[in-house]
This record gives structure tokens, sequence and C-alpha cells, in this order.
């Protein structure tokens, strides 16, 4: 247990110092840093500005690092000899359109009382301000009470997630020496959906693909050349429906060459989550689970690959009918990828999958939409078992090891270039509306987060 005197006197300051943290976070949420704004560029570079006062208050080497983008904004606690942390987090909002669907301005915070407790509401309360900011309250609390921190720190504030991150790749490399330390602390993630603390521990891969099919030089009467001239849709659907097979399983050669099973570890703590696929998809009016057969729902969602046509579109879609073969059809597709599949090698494989199906006086060009590797951490690092343990003290109730069905990138460019895992804690929740409008953070996840990294930093010190 970390409940000792050490420990205990700064989570006390924490509890104290809560109304001053809020009104920090309230200023800080009443910044609009639209990063995919031009319009707001200014404002961006003002977030970062304010958090760089603020790290160079609690006696950070702070600094605002311009990129051909929005700036990076990098602090040091004073070196010593203790294995270092990264904290990442980034300042950078989602635009806030319909602006008509907010109750209030998106940019004028306050605290709420609801029927489930207290939140803060406003753009970036959750994603990811009001998460940075546990990060920081935690800091300064073990400043006031001890005058200094427990254990070495670099901090690594983004200006651009929202938009793609494009500047974060090439500024981890230019600064991989300066930025490496023992491990990553990434604080974008959220909290089990019944609220149980949890550190997510792998995150699936993406790569995306838009597809082009060209058939004849103009759209065709249906009644003239139905039946002999090729129809570019029909082509294209075929194509993609062999992917699959009646098992859900992607029939791509060598697809799942990489593809591990669950350690005995996660699937014990996956097993005592209770996950319920079917509540789960009630939740959006579903009630029927459909995914590889064999496997639970949450190893489809977290620990098994995907294919999903995202869009497909061709011929005339507008009002009444009009009966044509079209000359052009199109889709959008995704596949979630696990353990170490390689994009670019499923990448060559599903366009050779398209163009064999393609009749020689058709076309077909493909336009890539990114492609990035799953990311799994190495929970045998003692880090992980005591940073488990620290969360379950803080919320008294076991934390879970979990997985992410979507995609965090940083975590893969942290692995990549500057060797090190990351671990994923975060306190939002499944219904804090994150880039939608009325985004909120319960004030719990806010408190309860910054003694959570106080309990995490005494742990790993």
């Amino acid at each position: 247990m970390l409940n000792n005197a050490r420990i205990e006197e700064v989570l006390s300051t924490l509890d104290r110092g809560l109304p001053q943290a809020l009104d920090r976070l309230l200023a800080f949420l009443r910044i609009p840093s639209i990063s995919t704004d031009p319009a707001h560029m200014g404002d961006v570079r003002d977030a970062a500005e304010w958090l760089c006062a603020e790290l160079a208050g609690l006696g950070f080497e702070a600094s605002v690092r311009d990129t051909p983008g929005h700036p990076m904004v990098v602090a040091h606690s004073p070196k010593g000899q203790r294995r270092a942390l990264l904290f990442y987090g980034h300042y950078d909002v989602q635009p806030v359109d319909p602006l008509n669907l907010w109750d209030r301005p998106p940019f004028e915070p306050e605290i709420e009382d609801t029927p489930d407790g207290k939140v803060i509401r406003g753009r970036g309360a959750a994603d990811d301000k009001g998460q940075l900011m546990t990060f920081i309250e935690a800091f300064r609390a073990w400043k006031e009470v001890h005058g200094s921190l427990p254990t070495d720190l670099v901090l690594l504030f983004e200006g651009e997630e929202e938009s793609g991150s494009p500047s974060l790749r090439p500024f981890l490399r230019e600064n991989a020496e300066e930025l490496r330390a023992g491990i990553a602390m990434i604080c974008d993630t959220g909290m089990y959906s019944d609220g149980r603390p949890a550190i997510t521990t792998q995150l699936r891969g993406l790569y995306g693909e838009e597809i082009v099919i060209r058939a004849a030089d103009r759209d065709l009467h249906s009644g003239s050349f139905g039946g002999l001239a090729a129809n570019p849709i029909q082509i294209l659907v075929d194509a993609l429906a062999t992917i699959k097979d009646e098992s859900g399983r992607i029939t791509l050669p060598g697809f799942y060459a990489g593809v591990e099973e669950l350690t005995n570890e996660l699937r014990a703590d996956w097993d005592d989550l209770g996950f319920d696929a079917a509540e789960f998809l009630s939740r959006v009016g579903l009630s029927q689970p459909i995914g590889e057969k064999g496997r639970t729902g949450l190893e489809m969602v977290w620990n098994r690959p995907t294919f999903e046509i995202n869009g497909l579109s061709g011929g005339y879609t507008g009002e009444g009918f009009k009966t044509v073969l079209p000359a052009e059809a199109r889709a959008k597709v995704s596949f979630r990828l696990t353990g170490s599949q390689d994009p670019e090698k499923i990448r060559e494989t599903f366009r050779a999958h398209i163009r064999a199906a393609i009749p020689a006086d058709c076309s077909v060009e493909f336009h890539a939409h990114g492609a990035s590797p799953a990311s799994r951490m190495d929970i045998s690092d003692a880090a992980f078992a005591a940073a488990k343990a620290a969360l379950s003290d803080e919320w008294e109730r076991d934390a879970a090891y979990i997985g992410a069905g979507g995609s965090i990138p940083i975590a893969g460019d942290f692995k990549e270039i500057l060797g090190m895992d990351s671990m994923l804690v975060g306190f939002g929740r499944d219904d804090d509306r994150i880039h939608s409008p009325n985004e909120k953070y319960d004030l719990q996840s806010f408190a309860k987060g910054a003694r959570s990294w106080a309990r995490i930093l005494a742990a790993l010190s």
C-alpha cells in the first residue's frame, strides 16, 4: 500500500487546493486552441505560452519550441540519477461545430451540477486539457509539500494532435536524445466503462485506403448496356465482399502474420471485466454481435484485426430514379491491426486483391489514408504493476489492464523513435462527449486523476 505520510501529505494538499486548481483549468479552457483552424493559430500559441509559464512557475526548465506547424511545449525537472518519466498530453482542441447544439458557449467553461455529479463543461475539458492538468496539479502538490519531485521528469505537450500531428514524428527524431526516458505516460485515454481505473496496454493500428474504379467514359443507359458493359459498382462490391469469409476471418494472403493471442494474464483481466457484447450494442440500437466466430466481444474490439467498408459511392443517388450504369465507383475502407502486423505489407496485398478483380478495359486507382502499426506494451516492466496498485489504492477498486479498439499513434511513435513503452492512464468517461457539443469532464475524474498521478509518481520513484 502507498498509504504513508509522504504521499498522504501530497494528497491532502491536492484536496485543499482543488478550488484553485479548477480556476487554473477554467482559465486554460478559455483559450480557443483549435489547431485545425488557421484563424486560431494565435490562440494555439497562447495556450502553449500559458502552459510554459505554468511549468516555469513550478521550477521546470520549460520552453515553447517552434515547428513547421503549431509549437511543442517541452519541460524538464532538474536532472538526477533516477529513472526519468516522460509525460505526454496535447493542449489543442477540436472545432466546436455545430455551435447551435451547445448549451453554453464552448470557450466559456463552467462547473455544472448534473444528476450524476459535478462536471466541468467546455471544449477541451476531457480531450485533453483537463487530463493534462491532472499531471500538472500532481507535480504542483509534490513540489509544495516536498520541495522537489520524486523522480526526474520530461514533459512533452503537443499542439497538433487534433489535426493529425504532422510535426510530431520529425520533432521526436530531431530531439530524441533530449526526450528519451525510461517510460512514457500518456493521459489521452479513459477509464473502463463501469468507472474502473485502467491502464491501456495495447492499441490497434490503422490502415486506410480509398479505391476508385472507372469503366465506360460516361454513365450508360442500363437498358441499352446492362448485361454487356462493365458496372464499376458491381466490380467494386464483388471484390470487397470476398475479403471476409463466412466465419468473419479476413482472406487476404498472409494477413494474420504477426497477430498474437492474448496472454493468460490479460485474458484473466479482461474476463473479470464482465463485458456484455449484447448490452454494449444495445446502446446504439443493435443486439447481435457480428464478427469473427469463436472470439469474445472484448477480443474482437481490442485484440483482433478487422476490415471495414467505411463508405461507398457511385451512380445516381439523388431524388427519384435514374437507370444508369455508372462510369465510376468509389469506396473508403479501413483495417484495424493488432500484434506486429505490417500495414505496408497489408496495403500491398489489399491492392493486389482489388487489381485482380478489375477487367482489362477498366482502371483502378488508390489513395492512401494513413498507416500505423499496433502498439502493445510490455507489462512485465515492474512500473506497470506499481502503477496498477497505485490506481487501485486511489479508486478503492482493482484497476485493470485493458485494450483499446482505436489508435493512438503517439504510443507507437515513442516505441519506434524513442525506444520506450508507454503507459496510457486517463480518467475520461464514455459520456464525456469528446469531439461533440457539450463536452464535459467529471469533477471527480479531475480531482482523483491528480491524486492518482501523485500516487503513481510515488510508486515509480
